[in-house]
Order: C-alpha cells, then sequence, then structure tokens
C-alpha cells in the first residue's frame, strides 16, 4: 500500500464508491452486491482498471481491479489519502418531513453541500408523519444520500437520524442551534454567525419547518430549549430551500465555499 499522499487530477475522473470497511482487508479489497453490477454491467469495468474507494471514515482509495466476476470484484489498494471534500463546520440539519420528492430533494442537494447530518422531525404542520418514513422510505433515502456523496466527492457519508418528534428533537440538539423562522424579524443569520464568531464554533444545528412553517407554539418551545429564532431574511423561502439557502451562508461564512 501506498503512504497516505494528497490526491492528484487522476482522482477527480475516477468513479467512485462507498464500501463497508470490512471489505478493505489491508491491501486487499473486495466488493460485492449491486455495485458488482454497476461496475461489470452498467461501466464494464475490466481488470486493471481504477476506481476509489471509501470507507466512510474520511479516507480514500485508490484501488486497481485483479477481477471482475458475476458475484464479486476484487481489487487491491495502489494509494490511500485523506479526503479533503469535508467541510471544516459541521451542520446538522433538523428538518421537518415534506411532502413527494421534496425531502429527498433536501437530502440529495443537501449532502451535496456537506451537510453532516440529517435529523427528520415530525411538526405540527407537517403533511406527512411518521408512517410515512418506512424502512422502504428510509433504504431510499440512504441509497439517496449514497449517490449523492459519491457524485459530489464527499469522504464522508452524511448521517440520517431516526424520525423524531420536534419537542424531542430540541431537547437532544447540543450545541449552538437555529430555528429559520419567517414570524422573526429583528435577528437575521448573518449577524448571528458574526456575534459567534469569537468563540470557535465547529457545529450548528439548524432547524428548518414543514410547508407550513412552525407553529408559535412550537419556536417558543425550541427558544426555551436554547434554539434561538432567526429571519432568512424579507422573502419567505419554501420549505424545501430554506435548509439548503442557511447551509450555503454558514459555509460561506466560514470559508467553506473557498478553494483551499
Amino acid at each position: 500500500m501506498a503512504g497516505d499522499s494528497g490526491p492528484g487530477w487522476g482522482f477527480l475522473k475516477m468513479h467512485r464508491f462507498f464500501i463497508p470497511p470490512q471489505w478493505i482487508d489491508h491491501d486487499r479489497v473486495v466488493i460485492k452486491g449491486k455495485q458488482v453490477h454497476q461496475l461489470r454491467d452498467v461501466l464494464r469495468m475490466i481488470k486493471g482498471d481504477r476506481i476509489l474507494v471509501l470507507d466512510n471514515s474520511g479516507w480514500q482509495y485508490e484501488v486497481e481491479l485483479r477481477s471482475v466476476e458475476r458475484e464479486r470484484v476484487e481489487g487491491v489498494v495502489r494509494e490511500k489519502s485523506l479526503s479533503l471534500a469535508e467541510p471544516r463546520i459541521n451542520i446538522v440539519l433538523y428538518q421537518a418531513l415534506l411532502k413527494g420528492e421534496k425531502f429527498e430533494f433536501v437530502l440529495q442537494k443537501g449532502t451535496e453541500l456537506g451537510i453532516a447530518s440529517f435529523v427528520p422531525m415530525v411538526c405540527e404542520r407537517c403533511v406527512v408523519g411518521v408512517k410515512d418514513a418506512s424502512d422502504r422510505k428510509l433504504n431510499r433515502w440512504r441509497r439517496i444520500i449514497a449517490e449523492a456523496g459519491e457524485q459530489s466527492r464527499r469522504g464522508k457519508l452524511p448521517l440520517l437520524e431516526p424520525v423524531q418528534p420536534f419537542e424531542r428533537a430540541c431537547q437532544s440538539a447540543q450545541g449552538f442551534s437555529l430555528l429559520a423562522w419567517e414570524g422573526e424579524k429583528a435577528l437575521g443569520l448573518r449577524a448571528t454567525l458574526v456575534g459567534q464568531g469569537a468563540k470557535g464554533i465547529s457545529s450548528v444545528n439548524l432547524f428548518i419547518g414543514p410547508e407550513g412553517g412552525f407553529s408559535p407554539a412550537e419556536v417558543e418551545f425550541a427558544h426555551g430549549c436554547g434554539v434561538v429564532p432567526i429571519t432568512l431574511g424579507k422573502r419567505v423561502l419554501r420549505a424545501e430551500t430554506a435548509g439548503l439557502v442557511a447551509a450555503t451562508a454558514i459555509l460561506y461564512h466560514y470559508g467553506d465555499l473557498d478553494p483551499v
């Protein structure tokens, strides 16, 4: 196995696959399951081709394929390096469940942006509830996150926490927490982040409501748990847009949209 050198331009052109860490044994990699079909039948990869595999720890491995069979693909690690794609600021998105494909849109685009964790919530004005988050739906959500993580060259996949009631989410949130609410007229996101600058925060919890927004009672409850209500400006954003806009602004504020 090569040393822990930085990634070259060739890394950017390689197909990326998140795999379970136990599939990597020193310099030997064995890939099974659906990813074999992707490699063999869709991408038509053969012996000698190279891919990047990631074990969801932040490390990435350049792998040269040694055999491509119907049930498994085997390869050898040629280089190992740390992924440089993870943001320095840890954003946890507490997103109310949304109807249709809106929640999936948030998962996909939030993963591309660099969100670290998603916490689905059931709020007072949610159109959908816990019953809509079946095991089948949760598995689909995880696939969306994995595909978006590979496409956007993430080094780690965001965590997808279990669906939970809004009140429990507020009580369990640790650290600096913000709640976007159209009823807040004074305190904005930028001023709040500037005010935290000297404290050296490394994580932000971001609460986003459903299509109908948070109720005043929910905002009051959250405030009592230490979650700070903020405004995202004079325009009212859609529920599937607000979290992405706020996350982008946070990343920009902390320099994570810069090239280095």
